[in-house]
């Protein structure tokens, strides 16, 4: 329960503070949750690669986002 709090309030600072650059969507509980893990807790590859593969990871699902709102409006149509 602390845990969930501790990446509540993480996420709603980054969102107030750093808004995400067009191509990206926001920084989600679940996505600083891996972060968190993959650079503090069991450090596997270095920071700088962790940090490329969330940020390809948010252009990717923004991507998906955006072509799914367009066949959602192209059906509704």
């Amino acid at each position: 329960m602390l845990a969930h709090a501790f990446l509540a309030v993480v996420c709603d600072h980054d969102h107030t503070s750093y808004p995400a650059p067009d191509e990206l969507i926001p920084l989600t509980c679940n996505e600083i949750q891996r972060l968190f893990t993959t650079l503090v807790v069991q450090p596997v590859h270095d920071a700088a690669h962790r940090l490329r593969w969330s940020d390809w990871r948010r252009r990717h699902q923004a991507r998906a986002q955006a072509g799914h709102y367009r066949r959602q409006a192209a059906n509704q149509t």
